[in-house]
């Protein structure tokens, strides 16, 4: 189960999709490891998709269903070199709720920006069985989207410097405060 986006209209998918089209064109969109060749040729168009009309969890599910994932990824050891593991099973959702909430979260900022909103607010999207503590205590916050907006393109593939959104499986995203 994906995120509920309070602010998940088309004026929000309108920037988010202008974000995705700038990232495609400028050569940053963010490219997971856990993508095949043909997901990484897929990936911007799925992506798109759900950022048109849909949710985190029809991303997931394109993820699944154009057969986008490795079986297995290289990932670094912690003293050098690589080693290979299996991708996780949950890959599909992670990649799908972490990216769709980078892109919503962006599209927001834009929209923000644009309807002259000054603050943005973290709060909890989606139920989570252990909430970390950290992500307990940015529920609330209130938050520059100006700020947010250039973090968020700056730090593609990495969690941002800002921590917002605080990544995939977080349950956290932001909204304009009620």
């Amino acid at each position: 189960m994906g995120l509920a986006y309070d602010d998940l209209i088309d004026a929000t998918r309108k920037y988010m999709l202008e974000e995705i089209d700038m990232d495609v064109d400028m050569g940053t969109i963010y490219i997971s490891n856990y993508l095949n060749p043909d997901g990484c040729e897929t990936w911007p168009r799925i992506l798109r998709a759900a950022a048109e009309s849909g949710t985190d969890d029809t991303l997931a599910a394109a993820i699944i269903e154009d057969r986008c994932l490795r079986t297995h990824a290289e990932r670094r050891k912690p003293k050098g070199g690589v080693t290979m593991v299996a991708v996780p099973y949950t890959a599909h959702e992670t990649l799908g709720e972490g990216e769709f909430n980078r892109y919503y979260a962006r599209g927001l900022c834009r929209r923000a920006i644009e309807d002259g909103v000054p603050y943005l607010q973290v709060y909890r999207a989606k139920p989570v069985m252990q909430p970390r503590e950290a992500s307990e205590q940015k529920i609330g916050m209130l938050v520059d989207p100006v700020a947010i907006l250039a973090d968020l393109r700056a730090t593609q593939g990495v969690e941002p410097a800002l921590g917002l959104p605080p990544g995939p499986n977080s349950g956290l995203t932001l909204r304009i405060p009620r």
